[in-house]
């Protein structure tokens, strides 16, 4: 028996924050970054809840790629007075560091009779997708833990395409791959479903209608709500389908090298679909025909399978070029010689990634390294 869980109530579109006036309870916790606060979005959400005589504390010190230490130092600020909603308000760390601390403090306090808060999450990037997630990235030392839990399923998503209109352009082209990936890896994963792959093909669909306008023209709003919407779709995919071996090489080279995810992903993605495609040798994988099927969808050449997926690694390529992203690791950014005394530990920390187990095609450390080695100097 399979299931397809659909939890957060989504208010999207333009003036979508003002949703907020909706909310229960009488007390938040606001978990967020230095740039809202820096920007006044932290405080736009802040007045709109004062509004509503909802009192508000503030946590501001979530960093990028969020650590064990952040996480108990939300904790510790959110037990000091238990509210009835939680608030993240930022990119995916924000995010997955508010849904770690609630994870966390929960279990720690199981025994109080507290009832859970409720969770809204509201991003201000289009990417991760984790406001309708059941998964956390959390950083330990120089490996990344995915944490997975219908716990952590925020109740709320609010996706407001205002919060996301001045994002820089490199940002855009990160987090507009991983909107990709996430879609593609949630398509031909083990666990895809006629639910997931529904919302995965749109999502292929919105990134290469919108994401280069996004990029090229930051303050066009019709596109910045379709990537929006398709970050927030590609989440509901893959948090019913899991993901692949995309994932589990990018975390360990974020966590790693510090490269940013979205990033990460984007360098890694062409090399995971040729391999799952089994492209260098008969490229009749079921992951090969479902290549092949988003590329008709695309309207790009397919007369076979072969030509369906090298028309999608094309098109992969090119709006990849078109966003002045680099050609492979290498033009990232990660040390030659540091990259090939790592591999081995890289290879092996992809392996042990919860993502791995779902991807279509088996693998092993050695095919895992080869990856690697293929992405360095594509």
């Amino acid at each position: 028996m399979n299931e397809f869980q659909i939890k957060p109530k989504i208010h999207f579109g333009t003036d979508a924050l003002h949703a907020l006036k909706e909310l229960p309870g009488r007390s938040a916790f606001l978990v967020t970054d230095q740039a809202m606060v820096k920007f006044g979005i932290a405080e736009q959400v802040t007045r709109l809840l004062r509004q509503q005589q909802i009192r508000c504390r503030q946590y501001d010190e979530v960093a990028s790629d969020p650590d064990i230490a952040a996480i108990v130092s939300g904790m510790k600020r959110m037990d000091e007075d238990y509210p009835d909603l939680v608030i993240a308000l930022g990119g995916g760390s924000v995010i997955d560091a508010a849904k770690a601390v609630m994870y966390a403090l929960w279990h720690c306090r199981q025994e109080s009779g507290r009832t859970k808060p409720c969770f809204v999450a509201i991003p201000t990037t289009s990417g991760t997708g984790s406001e309708v997630t059941s998964f956390s990235v959390i950083k330990s030392r120089s490996e990344k833990l995915v944490l997975v839990d219908e716990f952590m399923l925020p109740d709320i998503a609010i996706l407001d395409p205002l919060l996301v209109k001045s994002v820089p352009a490199s940002i855009t082209a990160d987090t507009g791959m991983d909107v990709l990936c996430h879609a593609l890896e949630a398509y031909v994963s083990r666990q895809a479903s006629d639910f997931s792959d529904a919302m995965a093909e749109k999502v292929v669909q919105l990134v290469f209608h919108h994401l280069l306008a996004c990029y090229q023209q930051g303050d066009d709003l019709h596109a910045r709500e379709k990537m929006h919407n398709a970050s927030c779709m590609a989440g509901m995919a893959f948090t019913n389908a899991s993901l692949g071996i995309t994932h589990s090489l990018a975390h360990a080279l974020g966590g790693m090298f510090g490269l940013p995810h979205g990033r990460a992903n984007a360098l890694l993605m062409a090399q995971v679909v040729a391999f799952n495609a089994d492209f260098d040798g008969n490229c009749d994988t079921h992951a090969a025909h479902k290549y092949a099927a988003l590329a008709r969808l695309l309207g790009l050449p397919c007369t076979s399978v072969r030509e369906g997926v090298n028309s999608l690694l094309v098109a992969i390529e090119t709006l990849k070029q078109e966003m002045k992203m680099p050609a492979n690791l290498q033009a990232a950014g990660v040390d030659e010689h540091r990259f090939q005394v790592c591999l081995g530990e890289l290879a092996n920390q992809a392996l042990r990634d919860s993502c791995t187990p779902t991807n279509p095609r088996n693998v092993t450390a050695a095919e895992l390294e080869h990856l690697f080695r293929r992405a360095y100097c594509a």
